[in-house]
C-alpha cells in the first residue's frame, strides 16, 4: 500500500527563530547567574555572622585577636573567599549594577571587617581599605566591586556589634574596654579641618618624653562615630530609606551603652554582688526638676 503524500507544504525556518534562540539563551543565562550572586551573597552573609560571633569572645581591646579567633575564624574568611572568586566574572562591568543581589552579603561582610579592625586597632577601616580587601579576595577574574552605600550600611550594624562587645565586656570585667595610652597630638601646620580631621589616630608606642593622653573607651569611639553618621546626608531614594531606618537603631544601641555604663558605675554600690547591667530595661519617664 503506498503512503499517501500529504498536501501540506513544508513549512519553512522562520527567520526569527535563530534571534529568540539566542533571547532564550540569555535569559538562562541571566537567571543562573542570578542564582549563583544570590548563593553566594547569603554564603558570604552566613560566614560573616559566624566571624561576628566568635569575635565577640574578645575582651581586650587596641591589640591582636587571640590565636583562639584566628584558628576558629580562618575557616569563614576562606569561604567569604572562595565565594567572591566563584562570582566575580559575574558581577564585571555592568553586571556589578544589574545584579543588587549580593548587597546583603558586602553589607555583612563590611560589618564582620569593621569589626574585626575595630577590635586590633580601635579605629574605623577606611572605604579604600574595605574595597581593597574584597578585591583582593575576588581573585584573577576581576574585584566585585563594594559600593560606597554597602561600606556606610554596614558601618551602621557595627555599631550593633560594639553595643554587644561593650555590654559583654561590662558585665564579665566590671568595666568598659579600653584602649591603650596615646602619645598626645604633635602640632603641625596642617589644617585641622582637612580631609584627615575626622579620622582616628593610630595606636603608637610611647616614650618618656612624651606624655600620654588618657585612653578612648568604646563609648567615646561610639559617641564619635554616631556624630559623624547622623551629619551624614543619604540623600532619597532606597539608600536614604536604609539609612534613616540603620540610624533609629545606631542611636539606640549608643543610649543602650550609655544606660549600661550609667547603672555600673553611678548605681553600682546599689547593687547586689554579681548584678550586670540591664538593657532591655525600658526607659523610665524623665521628671522635671524646677
Amino acid at each position: 500500500m503506498k503512503e499517501e503524500k500529504s498536501d501540506k507544504p513544508e513549512q519553512a525556518a522562520s527567520p526569527f527563530m535563530a534571534m529568540f534562540e539566542g533571547f532564550r539563551a540569555e535569559l538562562d543565562e541571566h537567571h543562573d547567574r542570578r542564582e549563583r550572586i544570590i548563593k553566594a551573597s547569603r554564603d558570604i552573609t552566613a560566614a560573616s555572622k559566624k566571624i561576628i560571633f566568635t569575635l565577640q569572645r574578645v575582651r581586650a581591646l587596641g591589640q591582636s585577636v587571640p590565636p583562639f579567633v584566628v584558628k576558629g575564624n580562618a575557616q569563614y574568611w576562606e569561604i567569604i573567599e572562595k565565594q567572591y572568586q566563584h562570582i566575580a566574572a559575574d558581577v564585571q562591568g555592568l553586571n556589578a549594577f544589574r545584579y543588587p543581589q549580593i548587597t546583603g552579603g558586602n553589607q555583612e561582610f563590611m560589618e564582620a571587617l569593621s569589626f574585626h579592625h575595630y577590635l586590633e586597632t580601635q579605629t574605623l577601616i577606611s572605604y579604600d581599605d574595605a574595597k581593597n580587601r574584597v578585591a583582593s579576595m575576588s581573585g584573577s577574574a576581576g574585584a566585585v566591586l563594594l559600593t560606597p552605600e554597602d561600606y556606610i550600611l554596614g558601618i551602621f550594624d557595627m555599631v550593633g556589634e560594639l553595643m554587644r562587645f561593650s555590654i559583654t565586656a561590662m558585665a564579665t570585667n566590671g568595666k568598659l574596654p579600653a584602649g591603650k595610652p596615646r602619645k598626645e597630638a604633635k602640632a603641625t601646620h596642617e589644617d585641622p579641618e582637612g580631609e584627615d580631621a575626622d579620622k582616628m589616630d593610630v595606636d603608637e608606642e610611647t616614650s618618656a618624653s612624651t606624655p600620654a593622653e588618657k585612653p578612648r573607651n568604646v563609648l567615646s569611639d561610639l559617641r564619635a562615630l554616631r556624630l559623624q553618621l547622623e551629619i551624614f546626608e543619604a540623600g532619597g531614594g532606597k539608600f536614604g530609606a536604609d539609612v534613616r531606618k540603620k540610624a533609629d537603631v545606631m542611636r539606640e544601641c549608643v543610649d543602650k551603652v550609655e544606660k549600661a555604663l550609667y547603672q555600673l558605675t553611678v548605681r553600682g554600690t546599689e547593687r547586689p554582688k554579681g548584678w550586670v547591667p540591664d538593657v532591655r530595661e525600658e526607659r523610665r519617664p524623665e521628671v522635671e526638676s524646677y
